[in-house]
């Protein structure tokens, strides 16, 4: 799938992958005018190791996700993420059922968590990689559980790390945020777009007249 916006203050300057099927992920690129193509690394992703700090489980994702497509990506620059919700040293991953999001909309309430999310950047042009993970502390507003169990009846929570979508009507869940909003979306745009910028996989749009 290619996406093209015309809009925005960066174009690219070679062939723009991005390993993700995400469309939160595809909105924030296009969003800077960047063109893209979308091909999903999928693989089956394993249960996080408690022996494993979060950290390290989104870079081994991520790195995971950007090898598959990069297999068959010649002349590109691959751009893959991962996206976790911490809450102490576990990772929330996505909710299977009503029950299981309830569980952790509740064991978020009223708390401070993390978001961490894991970028792998490689470079087949030249077999180069850059990586880096970056953090947001999220405080979550304390609600009672009917209010938690509305929320997941809307059926929001499915398919989100930690069992909201802060970028939806989840939030209203959120009290406040330290760190990058579109990091809690799923990609950090300012630390992906300076990798970017550094490898000259985009350049600024040329001004109009």
């Amino acid at each position: 799938m290619n996406h093209d916006l015309r809009q925005g203050p960066f174009r690219t300057s070679s062939n723009l992958v991005l390993a993700s099927a995400s469309p939160r992920r595809q909105h924030l690129l296009a969003g800077l005018g960047l063109h893209f193509v979308v091909q999903p690394g999928y693989f089956k992703e394993p249960q996080p190791d408690p022996a494993v700090p979060p950290q390290q489980y989104v870079l081994d994702m991520a790195r995971l996700k950007a090898d598959r497509v990069a297999a068959q990506q010649a002349d590109s620059v691959i751009l893959a993420a991962d996206t976790a919700v911490v809450l102490g040293k576990k990772i929330l991953g996505k909710p299977r059922c009503k029950k299981e999001a309830l569980t952790m909309l509740l064991s978020l309430s009223g708390r401070t968590h993390e978001v961490l999310t894991a970028c792998c950047i490689l470079d087949t042009r030249d077999d180069a990689e850059e990586t880096f993970v970056v953090a947001t502390d999220v405080t979550m507003a304390h609600y009672p559980p009917p209010i938690l169990e509305s929320y997941v009846d809307s059926g929001e929570s499915f398919d989100k790390a930690g069992g909201y979508a802060i970028q939806g009507s989840g939030c209203f869940l959120v009290s406040s945020i330290r760190g990058s909003c579109s990091n809690v979306i799923g990609l950090p745009v300012q630390e992906t777009l300076a990798v970017l910028l550094k490898i000259k996989a985009v350049s600024a749009a040329a001004p109009t007249s």
